[in-house]
Order: C-alpha cells, then sequence, then structure tokens
C-alpha cells in the first residue's frame, strides 16, 4: 500500500457524533464545529468537501482504525 492514497468517505447524515473517529485517528478526523458531525481535517479533504478526503499511506492503519471502530459504520474506504 506504500505511496497510494486512501479514498475516505463519511456518510455524515448516518454520523452520531459519538467522536470515536477523531479520538482514533485525530490527524485525519474532526469534530465539525457548526454541525457536531465527523468531518475531514482540511488538510485532507477533497475539493474542499469535508465528507470525503484522500488519506497518506502514513495513515492507513489509523484511518482504517477509525472506520472499524464506527458503531454506525459511516466511514467508508477505498484503494
Amino acid at each position: 500500500m506504500s505511496g497510494k492514497l486512501l479514498q475516505v468517505t463519511i456518510d455524515r447524515d448516518g454520523c452520531i457524533s459519538c467522536g470515536a473517529c477523531w479520538a482514533t485517528c485525530p490527524e485525519f478526523f474532526e469534530e465539525n464545529p457548526e454541525d457536531g458531525f465527523s468531518q475531514v481535517v482540511g488538510a485532507y479533504r477533497v475539493g474542499g468537501n469535508p465528507a470525503v478526503g484522500e488519506a497518506p499511506a502514513e495513515l492507513a492503519e489509523c484511518v482504517q482504525d477509525a472506520a472499524n471502530g464506527c458503531p454506525v459504520e459511516v466511514i467508508h474506504i477505498a484503494v
């Protein structure tokens, strides 16, 4: 997986604002201050969309752990 970016999307409509993702991987996920839902941090966002991001290889494990820990399974990852 070296060098490949992970395509990450968050189904923000299904997010329950539990905080599991940003607690697990704060380098990539954060709480949106306006609505409380999860979003991709600005540095990794695609097209300014808070629900879409590209994670570098060095964050792959962290992002995957956050997706696996999401109780409502709204974080989706593709290579």
